[in-house]
């Protein structure tokens, strides 16, 4: 039974979607500001955020910008902006669908379970790069023909770059990612496992994959 988050701060919005929802056997969550949505969805982990635009405490941008690397957690926003640069900035902040408000209950229906359908083929496809695969299912790792163990935070770690390759993300996105929006460690950690999957990727001699953009962060890429 998927479960599905909703953060919005119209209560009746929210009672009647949480009726629909469980109606067609969802379980159901809800959150009423966007504080309360980031830690419910930090700490429950739903299959699905349907995300409101305009919320106190945080926004729904600033919501889905946190969140934007969570594997697994796709995001539907619900708001009644509607201009081609809302909807570009809705999406470069990380959203995975957008429905303009008022909108038909049958057609959130179909984008819920469109989105359920496509999590759950990225769940269940191995992540590549070059040589370099991560089973998300079978935890697995390889580099070209050698397997190799890691530990659940070098896991993160890796997956985090597999699913940008070529792209240089700076090190407060992967912090953000891998060790949670509300992290309040020294960033030297972040190096601490760089080296720890350099050791093991690189550990039959192969070429290096994860790169150093001084200043910015990091960027898995051949050469």
């Amino acid at each position: 039974m998927p479960t599905i988050l909703i953060a919005d701060d119209d209560h009746t919005l929210t009672a009647l979607l949480r009726q629909t929802l469980a109606s067609e056997g969802y379980r159901v969550l809800s959150a009423a500001d966007g504080r309360e949505a980031l830690a419910q969805a930090q700490a429950h982990r739903p299959d699905l955020l349907v995300l409101d635009w305009m919320m106190p405490g945080l926004s729904g941008l600033e919501v889905a910008r946190r969140l934007r690397a969570a594997a697994g957690m796709p995001i539907l926003m619900l708001t009644a902006r509607d201009t081609i640069e809302d909807r570009v900035a809705g999406l470069d902040s990380g959203v995975d669908d957008y429905l303009v408000k008022p909108f038909d209950l049958v057609e959130l229906l179909a984008r819920v379970r469109a989105l359920l359908r496509r999590a759950a083929h990225d769940a269940q496809t191995p992540l590549r790069y070059a040589d370099l695969v991560l089973d998300p299912m079978t935890r697995e790792t390889w580099r070209g023909d050698r397997a190799f163990v890691l530990r659940p935070k070098e896991f993160a770690l890796l997956a985090c770059l597999l699913r940008h390759p070529r792209q240089v993300l700076p090190r407060a996105r992967i912090l953000e990612e891998v060790w949670g929006a509300d992290f309040d460690g020294t960033d030297s950690v972040l190096d601490v496992y760089i080296r720890y999957l350099r050791a093991k990727t690189e550990a039959g001699g192969e070429p290096r994959l994860i790169q150093t953009v001084r200043g910015v962060g990091y960027v898995l890429r051949a050469g």
